[in-house]
């Protein structure tokens, strides 16, 4: 609990939290989409100020009953010789970092944070960032691969509000003040409706699936045009002009 009402944070770590649960957040690689183990193929903790996945240990006290009729999805929950062999750990999903007074900040969830030019992107922050923007009223945010570049680059699917219109030197002005260079969407996608899954959470894969090829996706597109400042219509020729590396992203 954030009984403190920290900014931010959504909690607190505490002695006798971890005493009654077992937690540990530890390393992730999130190109790989799994933790992250030492030579002797265990799970490594993260020291604090680092983003970590949060775990939890499976026990007695603090069981894990699974999914009715999912045996294959209580599985791969949970995380089996984290730091000693036989141990078993519950895989949140969540990626979170204290700090050194224990506050704990969400970071994202595994699957959504993504990298770009050798950064981590987390979808969540970007998406708090596009969600400022007074015409924007829902937004999903995530990484699209592009031929010939190690990684996945920022793409955003944007709802827009009713009786607003698009400005996209608003847009590049908002994101490039608060968004480092390598989190911020390159492409935008503008749709009626975002979905979302059973469990309120946005829907990604086919989206990134669908990548940002304008031949093939009706939606707007827009790119993020650093030269004019400003988001403008993706065409064919800008998109054959990154797949052909003459436009450099």
């Amino acid at each position: 609990m954030n009984y403190p009402r920290k900014i931010g944070a959504v909690g607190r770590e505490n002695y006798l939290q971890k005493k009654v649960v077992r937690h540990e957040l530890i390393k992730y690689d999130v190109e790989k989409d799994e933790p992250v183990r030492d030579a002797n193929g265990y799970c490594i903790k993260v020291p604090k100020g680092e983003v970590g996945l949060l775990i939890c240990k499976i026990t007695e006290l603090t069981p894990f009953f699974g999914y009715a009729g999912g045996k294959t999805q209580t599985e791969k929950k949970k995380l089996r010789d984290v730091f000693k062999k036989g141990d078993v750990y519950f895989n949140s999903g969540d990626l979170l970092m204290i700090d050194r007074e224990n506050f704990i900040y969400f970071h994202d969830r595994v699957g959504d944070t993504f990298r770009w030019k050798g950064e981590n992107v987390a979808t969540t922050e970007v998406a708090d960032i596009v969600g400022l923007v007074d015409f924007v009223e829902e937004v999903n945010v995530y990484g699209v691969p592009v031929p010939g570049h190690e990684g996945r680059i920022g793409m955003a699917s944007i709802k827009m509000k009713e009786n607003y219109e698009f400005n996209g030197k608003k847009l590049f002005q908002h994101i490039s003040e608060y968004l480092p260079s390598y989190s911020r969407p390159r492409f935008l996608r503008i749709q009626d409706t975002i979905e979302i899954t059973g469990t309120f959470k946005h829907r990604k894969v086919t989206l990134m699936e669908e990548g940002f090829n304008p031949s093939v996706i009706k939606d707007t597109l827009y790119f993020m045009d650093d030269a004019e400042k400003t988001y403008v219509p993706m065409t064919e020729d800008i998109y054959n002009a990154i797949i052909d590396k003459t436009l450099k992203l």
